[in-house]
């Protein structure tokens, strides 16, 4: 088994935690944010089904109308919520893995696995939802109607009241638990699984995205309907749907009830199974690459305790 040359400090393993997490979660969604914007603006319509060939057509029509970077818009808005979403994630991660697992063992017993993984995102989410409300907000109205982040919340504490900035929070914690729980627990698993069939401890960057893609693609399915109550709450301001999406039950029954389960509560999820996993195995994979990276400069290091 290969293993570090040095010692890190407690306190430099969370900053090179949130650095690399950081960086993670900024190339994974920059990457695949013309399928994010696609993926929002199907959910939040009660009226249109989703096809490939309209998902095409939506791509094809911002291109046409607002130029090919407007595939990008509400991305300022994504970066400014998924870059201290993904630093907290992974970096508190760390943190609860090392609370469940006193006895400092190699890997946490599988419970414990899933557990470490639903408190980092349940922890990442409480802190950043704000910025989830205003990312989802942007990608679905046209530019004229909000000019960048800060006038997303000015606009929606003088319209709609500061408690809208929370809008939808309790389907998102509620969804975030077994989405975050399955992707971690799914990619600490096929990590261990490698190191005991291999013997090696570090699998390469191309196993790394595999074991990441699964991950991304068992954690996005095991959720799903909740992500459509939670995009439907935020955005039902500029919808005109405040009436209707007043709680996650009376959301989950309005959609089931019009829309049905593979139209409405599963709407869109054959382009997350695209952009899930994508997603899911890049940032898995920066994050991994980009710590250990991180961690064997000398400044990260414990001065004297090399090994």
């Amino acid at each position: 088994m290969v293993l570090l040359c040095f010692q890190v400090p407690t306190r430099n393993k969370v900053i090179t935690s949130l650095v690399a997490g950081a960086m993670a979660g900024a190339v994974a969604k920059t990457v695949i944010a013309p399928l994010d914007r696609t993926k929002i603006n199907f959910q939040i319509s009660h009226e249109r089904r989703y096809t490939l060939r309209g998902a095409v057509r939506f791509l094809l029509r911002c291109i046409k109308y607002d130029g090919f970077m407007s595939l990008w818009r509400g991305n300022s808005a994504t970066m400014a919520r998924i870059v201290p979403y993904a630093a907290i994630q992974y970096a508190s991660h760390e943190q609860w893995k090392a609370l469940l697992n006193p006895n400092n063992s190699r890997s946490l017993p599988p419970a414990r696995r899933f557990l470490a993984g639903s408190l980092a995102g349940a922890t990442a989410s409480t802190l950043t939802y704000p910025l989830d409300m205003a990312r989802a907000r942007m990608a679905v109205t046209p530019k004229a109607t909000y000019s960048g982040l800060g006038e997303v919340f000015a606009k929606i504490y003088r319209t709609e009241g500061i408690g809208t900035m929370y809008r939808g929070y309790t389907p998102t914690v509620m969804g975030v638990i077994p989405y975050a729980g399955t992707s971690f627990f799914t990619y600490e698993t096929l990590k261990k699984f490698h190191f005991e069939h291999t013997g090696e401890s570090e699998p390469s960057p191309i196993e790394r995205l595999a074991f990441g893609a699964t991950a991304g693609l068992l954690g996005q399915s095991s959720s799903y309907p909740l992500d459509i109550v939670r995009r439907r709450m935020q955005t039902a301001g500029v919808t005109g749907q405040q009436k209707v999406y007043t709680s996650v039950w009376n959301t989950l029954v309005f959609v089931y009830r019009t829309e049905g389960l593979k139209c409405g509560l599963y709407k869109g999820l054959s382009m997350n199974w695209i952009k899930g996993p994508i997603a899911v195995g890049i940032s898995f994979t920066t994050f991994d690459i980009l710590q250990r990276q991180l961690r064997k400069y000398s400044i990260f290091q414990q001065e004297g305790e090399g090994t």
